[in-house]
């Protein structure tokens, strides 16, 4: 991880990325806070989680509009764009605003599509191969880091100075990206190849995923995990009040000591990419996941925190290793489909996990649910570490100088220069010539 964060590019990038993810992580969570405080209904506070996941179905479509444009100027104006359709938020008022809240958390959602989508080509396009699971594993550390401690900040915010100003953090957060992604400098083509307006084009994502042998591999095995995953989410409240006895405040506890774990994973997981390759990673975190909810079949709290920590522990693995899979396996001009399909199918089986966990915890032991989740998860990490034959762990990269040399390209065979001229050189950032600017 360090020598990606060497890189004075990545490190920009990682700025900007820093500024929009803390405003999201203070923003989520007290968003149905404030939908629970202006009507007094869970259903209603709830239902704005739903909003913003909602817009997955529209992923397809959303990448096709990411790949018609270059990846810096894109992101950028979505971060711009972001940020102003936070700004209705400071209308709320009272219960008859929440439509706002809603309206604004499915826009959230649809830009959180493209967000993603662009994210995955402009690190494919700054980066090189060798050095994308680091980054995605550094934005993976911000990320977890921030779970521990974004939503209380958030939850505290609004108690304190009420929804406005949480509205102006965020609002702040996505515009602070967008200018620091401003003064990024990348090697992009002009006008990238742009795409007819046909279903052809915009299941090309998806036909890649599934037409890719190892992508399609992958997929199956977590696409498998994810129709159980999201039992826990439902599981965990029943484990804690019959379980350990213990009032359901005490969920939030084992989510932090989760966030711990998240912690861990994300720091450890390049290091588990390199040694086992991205379907290795994937296969890892799966299987962790699996031996965590087996442990959770037996009531105590030192076991819990235990389960808790390894649950974290594989989340960062299974995501660094599917997305820089994802990432090394597609060409550039397909990746933002290509995304945004990974990003669809992984989170609507996964979504549907979770209302059918709070279906089935109803009438079902949760001990035996959690018996479920982990066979299902063991038998999809061991379908995953076979498939690591289709993707051999990557070679470990080369040292990366954080200001690379600009390399002389030998002059033809000739007499030497006199001292007022100098030989030809070419800009090179590995592979590309000469590092334009985005106007």
């Amino acid at each position: 991880m360090y020598t990606v964060l060497r890189r004075p590019d990545f490190r920009l990038l990682f700025g900007a990325l820093l500024a929009s993810m803390t405003a999201e992580s203070i923003l989520m969570l007290a968003l149905a806070i404030w939908v629970k405080d202006l009507t007094g209904s869970d259903r209603m506070a709830a239902a704005v989680i739903f909003a913003v996941v909602a817009p997955k179905v529209l992923a397809p479509l959303m990448g096709w509009v990411v790949d018609r444009y270059r990846r810096r100027p894109f992101f950028l104006a979505a971060n711009v764009v972001t940020a102003a359709l936070l700004t209705p938020l400071l209308t709320v008022r009272d219960s008859g605003d929440v439509w706002i809240v809603y309206l604004v958390g499915a826009l959230y959602g649809l830009s959180s599509i493209a967000l993603g989508a662009a994210l995955s080509g402009l690190l494919r396009t700054l980066l090189p191969l060798g050095l994308l699971a680091e980054a995605n594993a550094a934005l993976q550390t911000v990320r977890q880091a921030l779970r521990l401690g974004g939503p209380l900040v958030g939850a505290a915010l609004y108690a304190v100075a009420g929804g406005w100003a949480l509205t102006v953090i965020g609002v702040t957060g996505f515009v602070t990206a967008a200018a620091v992604v401003g003064l990024l400098r990348v090697a992009e083509p002009a006008r990238p190849h742009r795409l007819a307006c046909g279903l052809t084009e915009l299941g090309a994502g998806l036909r890649h995923l599934g037409t890719e042998p190892v992508l399609r591999r992958a997929l199956l095995g977590y696409g498998a995990a994810a129709l159980v995953i999201g039992f826990s989410e439902a599981l965990l409240f029943a484990y804690v009040e019959r379980g350990l006895d213990r009032p359901p405040a005490f969920v939030g506890v084992l989510f932090s000591v989760q966030g711990v774990g998240g912690l861990v994973g994300a720091l450890l997981s390049p290091v588990v990419v390199r040694r086992f390759g991205e379907v290795g990673s994937l296969a890892a975190g799966v299987a962790l996941f699996g031996a965590a909810a087996l442990t959770l079949t037996y009531p105590g709290l030192w076991l819990a925190v235990a389960a808790l920590l390894l649950a974290g522990l594989s989340l960062p693995l299974s995501w660094v290793g599917l997305h820089t899979l994802v990432q090394r396996r597609t060409e550039p001009g397909l990746l933002g489909r290509a995304t945004a399909a990974t990003d669809a199918l992984v989170s609507g089986p996964q979504a549907i996990s979770i209302g059918a966990g709070a279906l089935l915890v109803a009438v079902l032991d949760y001990r035996l649910l959690f018996a479920l989740v982990g066979v299902v998860m063991l038998a999809a990490g061991a379908y995953l570490w076979r498939a690591r034959r289709f993707a051999p762990a990557p070679v470990d990269p080369a040292p990366v100088d954080p200001a690379p040399a600009r390399p002389v390209v030998p002059a033809p065979r000739r007499p030497l220069a006199g001292p007022g001229r100098s030989r030809p050189a070419l800009d090179a950032d590995h592979g590309v010539v000469a590092s334009t600017r985005d106007g």
